[in-house]
């Protein structure tokens, strides 16, 4: 499993951020929506969740095919792209367990990529 590293936490953890998931459609097609998350530092994931989350597309997608990408981006002005990239297999925590009152999904990082966190941490 690939580990985030302190800036890229600091990013992710600074503020709350938009994500965008992409996961995969039966036929292979990319399914790419924006969607609310958070990093859980004891485990080192990103945990994917929602409103009715277990009866979403993307929800049935991980089920069947269980690996994911998640982006967090911003653009600071005048023009300072900044990202992380979380791509990984993917677990599905059920409501109910672990004090969750909706299903989710935890991407483990098998890859991280970032750009642009300069001056962070």
């Amino acid at each position: 499993m690939a580990r985030l590293t302190e800036r890229e936490i600091d990013y992710l953890t600074s503020e709350k951020r938009l994500g965008r998931l992409a996961t995969v459609d039966p036929d292979g097609t990319p399914h790419v929506v924006p969607v609310g998350w958070s990093y859980r530092p004891e485990d080192g994931v990103i945990e994917v969740s929602g409103r009715d989350f277990a009866a979403t597309h993307k929800f049935h997608n991980a089920v069947r095919h269980p690996h994911a990408a998640l982006v967090v981006d911003d653009v600071l002005p005048p023009w300072r792209p900044r990202c992380v990239m979380v791509r990984g297999r993917v677990s599905i925590v059920d409501a109910g367990t672990d004090g969750h009152t909706e299903s989710a999904l935890r991407i483990f990082p098998d890859s991280v990529v970032s750009w642009g966190l300069d001056g962070l941490g």
